[in-house]
């Protein structure tokens, strides 16, 4: 098994992987998504609600083609607040219309309350603050339930509409194999080669401590989609095999696969699933062929790094379902009008508005991409 694979998670569905990492999504062949920003819109659900009391200020805003970094400065900046103090529970997606929040900490000298007032007052371009609450902590990476998309879908052929329609039912009931988006290797793709690079000593870290942990999770996210790739093309992703670890989706529990036809039912329920490795020295790990499966693959995609990245420099480790479920799916097929697209065939197409939620490190492009119905 080496490190490149010619099989693809997605290539039925009109995408190509590279890398691992989803290209094209926003030119798909017969499909566009993100012709507009407002055709991408994301809601963060928070996990909890600012408490009202503390030094930390919740800031609840919108912002509209605007990276959640360089949104969180342009506050920060205007609050004349440190950057670094600032707390993000998740990163959204440039070109879209995204509702999140972030915490900050007062400069020296204002109190927290006089810092609400001033958020609230705010007029930033491409951002608007929508809320802002006192807390007594800072807002954590993770620190949220999960993300609601609308999204639009542009060009689809009218006769494959109802197809797509079919499509949001029959995902929502089984789940779609749970890859690492494009956004997590970077705008070039070439987060996780960098991170390889850094540990083979042949480029210098970076200083800022937040995107070195980027650099390194990019790594661990193209291991496990590595794996992933694998039990798609085996068929084992959405069930049990011996030796897997598999997780309780209602506790998030995780327990190795010892009766092999028990679980296959358990996960036919969608009670569990199978789960892949977030490399690192506290990771549980698999046992018998499903950790020597595991083990071959870490060892191709992370060459002389593979005891490093064991060694605990991308973290400790964890798992990560293979499967993910979606809810609150539904479809609606707009009016028939003919595409726009340059140098392509005149036809009758629809734009298709598609809405789901998603538990918090799930990717929409994952989930659109066995949406969509192949156009050949």
């Amino acid at each position: 098994m080496g490190a490149a694979w010619s099989s693809s998670l997605l290539d039925r569905r009109a995408l190509r992987i590279d890398g691992f990492a989803l290209r094209g999504s926003s030119a798909l062949r017969g499909f566009r998504i993100k012709a507009e920003p407002d055709d991408f819109v994301v809601e963060e659900i928070p996990a909890y609600e600012p408490s009202g009391e503390g030094d930390h200020v919740f800031i609840r805003f919108r912002k509209r083609d605007l990276p959640t970094d360089a949104a969180a400065r342009s506050i920060a900046r205007a609050l004349d607040t440190n950057p670094r103090d600032v707390g993000i529970a998740g990163n959204k997606d440039k070109r879209a219309v995204t509702t999140q929040t972030i915490s900050v900490a007062p400069p020296r000298g204002i109190a927290a309350s006089d810092l609400v007032d001033r958020a609230l007052a705010l007029a930033l371009p491409g951002i608007e603050v929508l809320a802002a609450k006192r807390h007594n902590h800072k807002l954590k990476t993770g620190h949220l339930r999960g993300n609601r998309f609308v999204i639009r879908v542009r060009d689809v052929p009218v006769a494959l509409a109802p197809e797509l329609i079919a499509r949001v039912v029959s995902v929502e009931e089984t789940g779609v194999p749970n890859a690492f988006g494009e956004q997590r290797f970077g705008v070039e793709k070439d987060n996780a080669k960098r991170a390889l690079a850094i540990l083979a000593k042949t480029e210098e870290a970076p200083r800022d401590g937040r995107l070195l942990r980027l650099l390194w999770s990019s790594l661990q996210s193209d291991v496990f989609n590595a794996v992933l790739e694998e039990r798609v093309r085996r068929g084992t992703w959405a069930t049990a095999t011996a030796g897997d670890v598999m997780k309780k989706m209602d506790t998030g529990g995780l327990f190795v696969c010892t009766d092999e036809q028990q679980d296959r039912q358990r996960a036919a329920r969608r009670e569990v699933s199978a789960t892949g490795p977030i490399v690192g020295p506290k990771m549980m790990r698999a046992e018998g062929d499903a950790d020597a499966l595991e083990i071959e693959i870490a060892k191709a995609r992370l060459g002389s790094a593979f005891d490093a990245a064991f060694s605990g420099v991308l973290g400790e480790g964890t798992r990560r379902a293979l499967r993910l479920f979606i809810s609150d799916c539904r479809a609606t097929i707009e009016k028939p009008s003919y595409n726009t697209v340059a140098d392509a065939p005149q036809e009758e197409v629809t734009s298709c508005v598609v809405e789901f939620m998603l538990p918090k490190g799930a990717f929409a492009t994952t989930v659109l991409a066995h949406l969509l119905p192949p156009t050949d």
